[in-house]
């Protein structure tokens, strides 16, 4: 089979292997749902009577009160990152608007909290196999105005507190917010009982507030960090009937492509705080599914967690621990491993060079393409040079074969010999191509889906984090692709049919897959080309003064 027609296989059977592995090895199913615990007259104290957490709402004296009491109210926490409107009901999060994030989906800033979904962060108190949702209880706000938190300021307190006015029932919850960080403290207390526990409930996903509505909807997931198998993720599309992501659990989280909503226990101190699993339930839309966050309590009632509420930046979630950078993890599961290690680095060098020498992220991309051009210089130069010995030797390679083609070992033997001889390497042209592989497909999954990129216009592209409006990068890729395989392949090219097609169908088929790449990724491959021209054409020179030389086959 001639070169050019195996390389154009490897091509087709490389972009087979991503989508066939997918397609066999999806994500881990999640665990089916737990047994009912104990019913709840097993655990009940005689010696102080709780109100029946079945029960509805109830006339004077019941759990959410009468008149004035029972009515809602909101309450507004605002800091130099978000606003979140709380809900005396519950103390649920009605809103949570990211404000140094504008949403391409509506007018202002990005909205975590889908329409409609009115509970977020509010709780559900279960008791054996009795519950008490917690939105049914008015609670008392304190301060009543709310909080806002200049940047840089000290941690502030909203406290939600309800006593029951007939029976020895209270609830208080807390949560604590401060000025430079999206993690929010949670601290609460519930009568204290044998065998309860705490779901906290996260929505049915987070808002739209990307233009592709589709695109954003097929990100939608919820996912945990198991302590002893790992990361696990499951799309809300996907889930068509009850389903749980058992514990022990170091946070739980759902997400959309830039921004999350995680769980995690306790108050970050304590290294035996784990959540029990997570729930995910569908609902009528068939791209959502409702999310509840079991933890366990303590014995005197008392529970503690934490909310990190905000983008997925890579930073900030890798100074919270527990590896939450890994909530919107990278790449394939079977290819993460190899992957991970470069992540942080490219994270770093995206960080430093926008930080330090004041690049824009536009700029940043342009300069990692040409450094990686650079650094893999040597490497393609090796390969490029081994290729050409192994053309040098293929006629006696094709002497041997037909010598000695009904004596395989011999013919190994052969081949080997001329190797040797003439100091070929058979896996010198190809295998310093793939040690970049892992660099280079993590440079592709980090530039897709940066947020670093969300909204940052440059020269006539409004989003470097969505695709190009008009086209132009594709073209150019796959204009500049022809120009490379044009200046290192023409010579074979004219002698061999097959090389000549995949010399044209080839940029044709990568331009249609730039179309629906990010713009910014596009920018780093127009520099990864551009950058690529000169060694392309210092290895075609090579070549010719290789094949012009009186020399130039080996003999034997």
């Amino acid at each position: 089979m001639k070169t050019g027609l195996r390389f154009f296989l490897a091509m087709i059977l490389m972009l087979l292997v991503i989508f066939v592995t997918n397609w066999l090895f999806p994500p881990i199913q999640p665990e089916p749902p737990p047994p009912q615990t104990e019913p709840a007259e097993a655990v009940r104290d005689d010696a102080a009577p709780e109100p029946d957490l079945t029960e509805p709402q109830r006339e004077e004296g019941g759990l959410l009160g009468i008149g004035e009491e029972s009515r809602e109210r909101l309450v507004t926490v605002e800091t130099p990152l978000y606003t979140i409107t709380f809900s005396n009901h519950g103390a649920a999060a009605r809103s949570i608007r990211l404000t140094g994030h504008q949403s391409f989906a509506r007018d202002g800033a990005v909205e975590l909290v889908p329409d409609g979904a009115r509970n977020v962060l509010a709780g559900t108190w279960q008791v054996g196999t009795q519950q008490l949702d917690l939105t049914r209880i008015a609670y008392e706000v304190s301060p009543a105005d709310g909080i806002r938190l200049p940047e840089g300021a000290g941690p502030r307190t909203l406290t939600f507190r309800y006593q029951h006015p007939t029976q020895p029932f209270t609830s208080e919850i807390r949560y604590t917010f401060t000025g430079d960080s999206y993690l929010v403290t949670v601290e609460g207390e519930l009568p204290a009982r044998e065998r309860a526990a705490l779901f906290v409930d996260l929505g049915v996903g987070l808002a739209m507030n990307e233009l592709k509505e589709g695109s954003e909807r097929r990100e939608m997931a919820f996912s945990g960090n198991h302590v002893g198998e790992g990361i696990r993720k499951r799309a809300l599309s996907r889930i068509g009937e009850p389903e749980t992501l058992g514990g022990p659990l170091r946070w739980a989280a759902v997400k959309s492509k830039y921004f999350v909503e995680v769980i995690l226990p306790g108050d970050g101190t304590g290294e035996s705080d784990f959540l029990s699993g997570v729930w995910a339930e569908p609902v009528t839309d068939p791209n959502r599914a409702a999310i509840r966050v079991g933890m366990p309590m303590e014995a005197d009632g008392s529970y503690a967690y934490r909310a990190y509420l905000g983008p997925i930046d890579p930073e900030l979630l890798v100074a919270v621990g527990d590896d939450l950078e890994e909530v919107n993890p990278i790449g394939w599961a079977f290819f993460r491993p190899i992957v991970r290690p470069f992540v942080g680095i490219i994270h770093w060098t995206v960080n430093t060079l926008h930080d330090q020498f004041r690049l824009g992220y536009a700029w940043v991309l342009i300069v990692i393409g040409i450094l990686v051009r650079v650094l893999l210089w040597p490497l393609n130069q090796r390969a490029m040079r081994s290729q050409m010995k192994m053309q040098a030797v293929a006629p006696l390679a094709q002497e041997i074969r037909e010598k000695y083609g009904k004596d395989p070992q011999k013919m190994q033997q052969e081949t080997l010999k001329l190797y040797k001889e003439h100091q070929v390497n058979p896996l010198g042209g190809c295998l310093p191509l793939l040690i970049p592989w892992p660099v280079l497909i993590a440079l592709f999954f980090v530039f897709q889906n940066t947020i670093q990129l969300r909204g940052v216009s440059f020269l006539w592209l409004p989003d470097l984090s969505a695709p190009d409006p008009y086209y132009i990068l594709p073209v150019f890729l796959g204009a500049s692709m022809f120009l490379l395989q044009w200046i290192s392949m023409r010579a074979m090219a004219a002698s061999n049919p097959q090389m000549k097609m995949m010399m044209y169908i080839l940029p044709i088929f990568m331009t249609f897959i730039f179309l629906q790449l990010a713009s910014g990724l596009n920018v780093y491959y127009a520099a990864f080309n551009v950058a690529t021209i000169p060694q392309q054409m210092l290895i075609a020179r090579e070549r010719k003064r290789a094949q012009a030389a009186p020399s130039s086959r080996p003999r034997r």
